[in-house]
């Protein structure tokens, strides 16, 4: 068999081992979520070999969408680190054999202490299925490998279903964006995530001018605040118009007399503007399209918020 048809095959075998899978979401599962959900500790997920990388990357996906988890070596559970296990914990076991001599050991310890056992277990009549509180079939009928013992569909199972026990957590945690990106400030998934607010400039930092004020003094804004710009606002925050270097420049050369001059007779009247709630992907494409340095950013009744500036997207490597 060629390599090609090799690959097909594996990824065939184990996209059946989880579409055999979707009839043993049910109760059982919904138990597991209930009770993550209801820890007042940390998820303490363990597994030998395959299955405890499978687990490394579980816990990791659980702390990330807001169940505080850690991952626990079997083998140094039993000499010693089983210390890290309190009561308030609720455990996650994965093994496919369910018979994994390190993972059975622990099983007195957490009994002792009365927490919560979870276990994805390959094996339902082995002893982890049995010991547990919870147990969620993860059997495979084959693996994917030709000789039938390198752990491939069933780890691949296992980790399928330990996603699936993260989102339902998340979503009944009811885990936001927001919250998604407090945990990620760094790397692809904290700059896709930034939204205008998180970037904007406020208060004090920005450049604005009354629409009745003259331009002398405007001029003089727009050189102190080095934004290029000057916001024009009527009734303090209401947001009438904005004033460009461009602008000035056109100006000048048309014979504008800036000493008498004001505000409202050299601004552009309804600029564009932006949410603050907007993510800051969009708002780089409105001033890629429209080809502006500046949005102006507003409420939904058109109240000054605050300003972004192409350097600010510039700052996070966005571009």
């Amino acid at each position: 068999m060629g390599s090609i048809e090799t690959g097909k095959k594996v990824l065939q075998t184990e996209a059946n081992a989880i579409l055999k899978a979707l009839n043993r979401i049910d109760r059982q599962f919904e138990t597991a979520v209930d009770i993550l959900f209801r820890c007042r500790g940390q998820i303490v997920v363990t597994g030998m070999g395959k299955s405890g990388l499978v687990g490394r990357k579980i816990a990791a996906t659980l702390t990330s969408t807001g169940s505080p988890a850690v991952f626990l070596h079997p083998a140094e559970a039993i000499h010693g680190d089983i210390g890290i296990i309190h009561p308030e914990d609720a455990v996650l076991v994965l093994s496919t054999s369910g018979e994994t001599g390190e993972v059975t050991r622990m099983l007195d310890y957490i009994k002792r202490l009365g927490i919560k056992l979870i276990a994805l277990v390959g094996n339902p009549r082995s002893t982890l299925a049995r010991q547990s509180d919870v147990f969620i079939d993860c059997s495979v009928e084959k693996e994917a490998c030709p000789i039938g013992l390198v752990p491939s569909a069933s780890s691949t199972l296992a980790l399928a279903v330990g996603d699936a026990l993260s989102i339902a957590l998340m979503e009944k945690r009811g885990f936001s964006e927001e919250d998604f990106r407090y945990f990620h400030p760094g790397g692809q998934i904290g700059k896709k995530l930034l939204k205008v607010k998180h970037l904007m400039h406020r208060g004090r930092q920005l450049p604005i001018a009354d629409v009745a004020a003259r331009m002398k003094g405007v001029i003089g804004t727009i050189n102190e605040k080095k934004f290029g710009v000057a916001i024009v606002v009527r009734d303090r925050d209401r947001v009438a118009g904005i004033i460009t270097d461009g602008d000035l420049r056109r100006l000048f050369l048309k014979g504008t007399d800036f000493s008498k001059a004001r505000a409202s007779s050299c601004m552009t009247a309804g600029p564009l503007c932006i949410s603050e709630e907007k993510m800051a992907v969009e708002a780089l494409k409105i001033m890629e399209d429209r080809a502006v340095t500046s949005l102006i950013v507003v409420d939904d009744r058109n109240r000054l918020r605050g300003l972004l500036h192409l350097h600010d997207l510039w700052r996070t490597e966005m571009i």
